[in-house]
């Protein structure tokens, strides 16, 4: 404790946990507080009492406690007690003098006012004095207790300082002493020191409070992050001569500290001693000490760095590429910021970046917003780069905002000392620091010379090292390897034969693997920290993970800020991260992890990654910090002081942030995608995506969280949620005990079930405080299932109804609970008067005016931070507004100046402008990236809303999402971090009374809500969503094609299995199975008998739930062809027509696909564009559209047509160098766009786009591809002809090509795909690559052409290995003897059984060899290697925008 009792006569708090977890813990809070008699408060709205004192300054309370609140009419003088009318010193001064570390050397007299502690152990313990503590009123010069001293501290302490008369008396006599003794004040002891020596002091009108005030030393320019609580100041402006400032806050500029020029008088308006922390300044009691010892103290000098800042005229930044598990689109969103900062200061920016779906790609230059100045989109490899800097010669390249493929890259360059040689700066943190931090040996050799450890680990370099090294730690042991992103294959051996499995699958991804202390069950928890030049350094974010470790941080909820903590814990991990940047040398910033025991303050650091990472994305959106943006800054020798805080716009980026809420970030897994693929959680990470949540309860973020990762779910349930298996098959406290995909939902069921906290804890190893949170959720849950409607009505309706939103329950939820209608509940919570409040993402709490749009909503709290429309639509409920879906067409563009907002017909589109410019236009972003909805989804929503903001109309966005541009809050007029659910885009919707939603551009999310949202009454831009249902629903399309005599698959809708079955006999297996409503074709599957189509047509119901699922003739040895196109009122304005490079059956996302399209028949293009004008216009498309045909032949038939944006817009916009988007928003907005000038003829360029596929960490998974969607990203490479282009983006897309003379095996089932593939085998054959083939394959080829082919035998198991003499294909591919396997097998469709074809493919993952499975793509590859093309070019996009072409030109 800092004093013998508790002094304030009151405490309020946000919100109180009446479950207290922590190992240290005495007692709880509440028993405290009640053993002292002081009143505690919970379920106050903080922010919005902040923002009171904020704006009216310190204001008089009282709480009224055991009784109703009366207010009287009129107040009495006594109603209120003005503490600032008493003198609080002389209230909390000790009575008599007290000596402390009697004995020792060296004597110092300490004023009491309020004296903490911690100053006592400072000064006695820590520095050894012998120190004598005395009222606040005694008389030094008179010193009754005849004390001897050496010198004089002047404590803190509360309230006006001038009512300290004797005490400055005091100190005016100690100031006038000759020869001078030292004197050294803290907070009020400064005001005091500077009334003493001559100065004014003046009351704040707030005051500055907390423990992140950035305090700069004026004699070093250092910030420094200081505790603070005091409501005067010094006025620097009357100081005396010789007496100076010595701190000042970096935020408003006032005084936190004054020196004497000459003479050993000091004081600073901080607590350097804080014992919460934090310790920044504790060095200053050292330098009083050192005065008072005669120790001649250093002399302190400004840094140089800001008058040698070196300035750059061009900078290289290097992208991530296409996204993986593991690197996702958070490297987009960092891109995009540090782009951003680097055009600010006026640099040019080059970018290299295959993936053409990202932001950071686009090249329309808007006053509004910076891209790059050239983007090449080629492979991200180190020859590429090299090629790129000969060509550009930049001063410098940035590697740390590309994730871990720009980093080795950036590694590989330097240490071939190619950068050095080409005069290429690399900005930011320095190569040997990152090697540093990637090497285990010299990490951990770093650590020991400032006393921290990591867990016991070695590296190694061969199996028996790793075996030695395994034994030495003791098993179970963590395998990883070095200089991998995303935990790359790591995994757990419990034994020397799991140890050798794992290893031989960790060095085909790196040279170097590491054998790690098992730490699981520990806390996992990482703190953001930031570094510049001039040695300013502070923690911006730490965030703790709700599972122990064991499961990586990506696969894990992660809270933030941490919840468990002690606050000496807190700063014990937070000055440890200060120590590791500082020695390490970091610039820029960096993301610590550290292991900390559950029961005791033993920790270790895992690992600094010295680069921007997913969880700097995710700090920058929980914190509103811009990390990325900064860190450039940072990297070009700026200094952190100096840059402001881009929220506020007026305090400085050297800060720690506040937060006054609590944030959660849940992954969303796509593993039920893939078989065989194990859903158990571990080090490696499997997540495709991540949701945050912002709330201001961790009940409620969480339920947040669980709606946002999964759409279906009403909040966090655990039978109900029907994600859990079945306790036959796996009891729960298996489920229980083994991390995986779905165990939050086995947790809450067994809470449900009344399994106490603490057998959960013993399973789970989740912390207890976690746990009892989950418990309340259940305990609501139950009392709603016990009680019924009329009964949470009947009594205290209000706060029941509140305390239930509080908790994060949906509306949706809490109906299902009563059986009533969502929307009746929704109707009834408003009558109650329980509305959502709208908070600020302000990064201080509130202690300051922010001037930002970031915003997010919650029943934690009764006021808002923002106005509210004064034209708020009132939106009516389905129950009261009885309008069928079919009756109740959303608007349209024509239509669309209908809006209650004063439009009329005669309106013209310049009146209509100006009529959007007031109301806006809300834009439903994309959620969280999944496999099939991903960062092309994010491109669409921030062209639309740049576009919405060029024409000047106000744009409001929402999104859950922290890895977009999306969800950067000065991308749009308002930004909601929030769910996309029908009830809250309801309550954005009125709140923020914009004159329509846009649900085209965000994928099929937002999609879905259109019919919900029409029916409500909310006014959808762009098609009606009777439309797009007509188009989604599966059935209503087909028979829509069927009226208008267009072409199709033979179709059937799903009634009964029976009928399904006798359509498949009817037309022939294989046959399609599709649900509607749904993305990247889940649960769509090929059946090739009766069993099949059963257990398909099975899942395909449960994924369609209550919509159709037909079932088609699915057509083999066809071409598939996609058409995006933007309409108007059905008229199409521009399209683009692209071919697959496979036959129809694999999946348009995982295809390789060709613009402008090269091998379609001029009949076909005709036929396309006549079917898609004739659906345009049978739906009044206005917006974006996708159509999907396959083509037999000249005979095109339709697949299907989403009425959104597809995952294809943004390839084509770049490709043809317009916006597809752009125009489709201004046509949703009836603003009379006029088409872009298109001629796919004349364009003398080819653009390919190629998957991305992850299947290295979905252990087990078959990479092969199908009509389901298996990839999660996507890249794209331009080319003068489609083999270049091709060649490109294979390469792009990490895919190795074997070495000249290199070994190269193939195994090709069907006769058919060996013929056609005969010139490809002729073309290796003839480059002199060695092949091998399985025996049908080379008996086929050798017999045929005379290849020299050696047979291998296909495989039967995991552990077929063959002979000496008849070695099998799998030993072949697990010696490394060959480099690449080409594998078609007869057909793109699924098998339960394991099959030698799969045996191969999945070894080939495994241990890194590259893999073919199409034959149109192996076919290609071989033309590519005889053209020689695997050489480049380094072109980039401006370069073939810019080629000489015939036809048409811009004007």
């Amino acid at each position: 404790f800092e004093s013998s009792k508790i002094h304030i006569t009151g405490l309020i708090v946000s919100e109180y946990s009446w479950e207290h977890s922590h190992w240290a813990a005495q007692k709880s809070l509440a028993d405290w507080l009640k053993e002292n008699n002081i009143p505690g408060m919970y379920g106050v709205d903080t922010r919005d009492l902040t923002k009171k004192l904020r704006e009216h300054g310190s204001i008089l309370g009282r709480v009224e406690v055991g009784k109703e609140l009366s207010i009287p009419q009129s107040i009495p003088d006594n109603f209120f007690t003005d503490c600032n009318k008493r003198n609080l010193v002389a209230e909390v001064s000790t009575k008599t003098v007290t000596i402390y570390g009697k004995g020792n050397a060296n004597k110092i007299i300490a004023y009491d006012c309020g004296m903490k502690y911690n100053i006592i152990r400072y000064l006695v313990q820590t520095h050894k004095v012998e120190l004598a503590v005395v009222p606040f009123d005694y008389d030094l010069e008179a010193n009754p207790s005849n004390l001897e001293w050496e010198g004089l501290f002047l404590s803190n302490g509360p309230g006006d300082p001038t009512m300290c008369a004797k005490t400055i008396k005091s100190i005016e006599y100690a100031l006038s002493m000759n020869p001078p003794k030292p004197i050294f004040g803290i907070c009020l002891g400064n005001q005091l020191l500077g009334l003493a020596a001559g100065a004014q002091t003046y009351k704040l009108k707030y005051g500055n409070r907390g423990m992140n005030q950035p305090c700069i030393d004026l004699r070093t320019g250092r910030c420094y992050i200081t505790s603070q609580n005091h409501g005067y100041a010094v006025d620097a402006d009357s100081l005396p001569s010789m007496w100076k400032s010595l701190f000042i806050n970096a935020n408003d500029n006032s005084n936190e500290g004054i020196i004497h020029t000459y003479k050993p008088f000091f004081s600073v308006q901080f607590h350097p001693e804080a014992s919460g922390g934090p310790y920044d300044t504790a060095f200053l009691f050292e330098k009083f000490v050192g005065h008072v010892r005669s120790i001649p103290q250093p002399l302190l000098l400004q840094n140089i760095s800001p008058y040698t800042m070196k300035t750059y005229k061009k900078v290289l930044v290097v992208g991530s590429g296409g996204l993986s598990i593991g690197q996702a689109g958070e490297f987009d969103y960092s891109g995009s910021q540090c782009i951003k900062a680097l055009k600010e200061e006026g640099i040019e920016v080059i970018l290299i970046n295959p993936n053409i779906a990202t932001v950071q790609t686009s090249q329309e230059k808007t006053s509004l917003h910076h891209e790059a100045d050239r983007v090449y989109f080629l492979p991200i490899r180190a020859a590429v780069v090299m090629d790129i800097i000969d060509k550009e010669k930049p001063d410098g390249i940035i590697v740390s905002m590309g994730g871990q493929t720009a980093l080795n890259v950036g590694v590989e360059l330097w240490k071939e000392g190619l950068l050095q040689a080409a005069g290429v700066e690399v900005l930011g943190t320095q190569i040997p620091v990152i090697e540093a931090t990637e090497d285990r040996e010299i990490f951990s050799t770093k650590l020991k010379e400032i006393g921290e450890t990591i867990a016991l680990s070695y590296s190694a370099t061969s199996i028996p090292d790793a075996i030695i090294a395994a034994n030495k730690i003791g098993y179970p042991v963590l395998v990883r390897a070095a200089f991998a992103l995303g935990g790359l294959g790591s995994g757990f051996a419990a034994d020397d034969g799991e140890l050798k499995e794992l290893a031989a699958k960790a060095f085909s991804a790196s040279s170097q693997i590491l054998i790690d202390q098992d730490l699981r069950g520990w806390k996992e928890l990482e703190y953001e920290v930031v570094r510049d030049c001039n040695d300013n350094c502070v923690t911006v974010c730490n965030m703790e993970n709700f599972d122990p470790l064991g499961i990586h941080t990506g696969d894990s909820i992660v809270v933030a800020p941490s919840q468990t903590l002690s606050n000496r814990e807190y700063f014990m991990l937070r000055a440890t991260a200060l120590k590791v940047v500082r020695h390490l040398g970091i610039v820029g910033e960096c993301n610590i992890q550290y292991a900390l025991h559950p029961e005791s303050e033993r920790y270790c650091i895992i690992e600094v990654n010295a680069r921007l990472s997913r969880s700097s994305a995710l700090a920058s959106k929980a914190t509103g910090y811009p990390l990325a943006y900064v860190a450039t800054k940072l990297s070009l020798g700026k200094d952190l002081a100096t840059i402001r805080n881009s929220v506020t716009k007026i305090t400085t980026a050297c800060f720690e942030p506040s937060l006054d809420y609590c944030v959660l970030k849940m992954p969303r897994w796509d593993l039920k995608k893939f078989q065989r693929v194990s859903k158990q959680l571990g080090s490696s990470m499997l997540s495709v995506g991540e949701v945050m949540a912002i709330g201001r309860s961790f009940e409620e973020v969480i339920q947040k969280a669980c709606r946002m990762v999964n759409p279906a779910l009403d909040g966090l349930e655990g039978h109900d949620s029907n994600l859990t298996p079945d306790e036959d098959d796996i009891p729960l406290e298996k489920q229980l005990q083994t991390p995986t995909d779905t165990r939050l939902f086995a947790v809450q069921a067994a809470l449900e079930d009344g399994w106490s906290i603490d057998k959960v804890h013993e399973l789970t190893k989740i912390d207890k405080w976690f746990l009892s949170k989950l418990k309340n959720i259940a305990t609501l849950r139950q009392s709603c299932k016990d009680g019924t409607y009329k009964g949470l009505l009947s009594v205290k309706a209000e706060a029941r109804m509140r305390s239930l939103k509080v908790a994060g329950f949906s509306d949706r939820q809490i109906g299902r609970y009563f059986s009533v209608p969502e929307a009746e509940i929704r109707s009834t919570r408003k009558l109650l008067g329980v509305f959502p409040s709208v908070k600020q993402i302000d990064t201080l709490a509130a202690e300051f005016p922010a001037q930002t749009n970031y915003l997010y909503m919650t029943y934690s709290g009764r006021h808002d931070d923002v106005t509210e429309a004064s034209d708020t639509p009132q939106i009516q409920t389905p129950q009261i507004q009885t309008k069928k879906l079919a009756d109740c067409r959303s608007i349209s563009s024509t239509e669309f100046h209908k809006r209650a907002r004063g439009m009329s017909f005669g309106k013209s589109a310049t009146s209509k402008l100006d009529d959007f410019k007031s109301s806006g236009v809300m834009v439903l972003g994309c959620g969280a990236y999944c496999i099939g909805s991903s960062v092309e989804f994010d491109w669409c929503a921030v062209s639309a809303v740049r576009q919405l903001r060029r024409d000047g109309i106000k744009s409001v966005i929402v999104n859950y999402n922290p890895e977009t541009v999306s969800t950067d809050y000065d991308e749009s007029d308002r930004l909601y971090f929030e769910e996309l659910s029908l009830e809250r885009v309801l309550d954005i919707y009125e709140r923020e009374s914009v004159a329509g939603i846009i649900v085209s551009v965000g994928g099929q999310i937002p999609n879905n809500l259109a019919g919900p949202l029409a029916e409500c009454g909310a006014k959808i831009l762009g098609t009606s969503a009777r439309d797009i249902e007509r188009a989604e629903d599966r059935r209503q399309f087909s028979d829509m094609l069927d009226d208008m005599n267009l072409q199709q698959p033979a179709w059937s809708v799903l009634r009964s299995k029976e009928e399904a079955i006798a359509f498949a006999e009817k037309v022939g297996y294989p046959v399609l199975i599709r649900p509607s409503f749904v993305l990247s074709g889940a649960a769509m599957r090929v059946a090739i008998d009766d069993e099949q189509l059963k257990n398909f047509l099975s899942l395909a119901a449960d994924v369609a739930a209550d919509k159709p699922v037909v079932v088609t003739k699915f057509i083999l040895e066809a071409k598939e062809i996609e058409f995006d196109a933007v309409a108007n009122n059905g008229i199409i304005l521009n399209y683009a027509i692209g071919e697959h490079l496979e036959n129809a059956g694999v999946h348009s996302g995982d295809a390789t696909v060709i613009l402008p399209a090269q091998k379609l028949y001029v009949n076909t293009i005709r036929q396309v564009k006549r079917y898609a004008s004739a659906i345009a216009k049978a739906l009044r498309i206005t917006g974006p559209f996708n159509i999907q045909y396959m083509a037999k032949g000249n005979d095109v038939q339709v697949i299907e047509c989403n009425l959104r944006a597809s995952r294809t817009f943004p390839f084509v916009s770049k490709t043809l160098k317009n916006n597809f988007i752009s125009l489709a928003t201004r046509a949703m907005c009836g603003l009379d766009p006029k088409p872009y000038r298109i001629s796919l003829l004349d364009i003398d360029y080819v653009c390919v786009k190629a998957p991305m596929f992850s299947f290295t960490r979905l252990r087990g998974a078959d990479p092969t591809l199908g009509v389901e969607m298996a990839s999660t990203g996507e890249v794209a490479c331009f080319g003068d002809d489609m083999h270049e282009a091709f060649m490109q983006a294979l390469l792009a897309s990490t895919f190795k090509l074997p070495k000249k003379g290199g070994s190269i095996l193939l195994s090709i089932a069907a006769s058919a795909f060996r013929a056609e593939f005969s010139e490809g085998v002729n073309i290796l054959h003839k480059l002199g690559y060695k092949l091998y083939g399985t025996p049908g394959t080379a008996h086929y080829y050798n017999k045929k052409f005379n290849v020299g082919m050696i047979s291998v035998t296909k495989p039967v198991s995991e552990s077929d290995d063959g002979t000496d003499d008849n070695p099998s294909a799998l030993k072949v591919i697990k010696n490394s003897e060959i480099e690449m396997l080409i594998n078609i097998s007869d057909g793109s469709f699924e098998k339960a059984e394991i099959t030698a074809g799969y045996l191969m493919r999945r070894s080939c993952v495994d241990f890194g060899i590259s893999l073919v499975t199409n034959v149109k793509c192996a076919s290609v590859l071989a033309e590519c290697l005889e053209r020689g093309l695997d050489k480049f070019s380094s072109k980039h996009i401006g370069d073939f925008y810019n080629l000489p072409t015939i036809g048409y030109h811009e004007t």
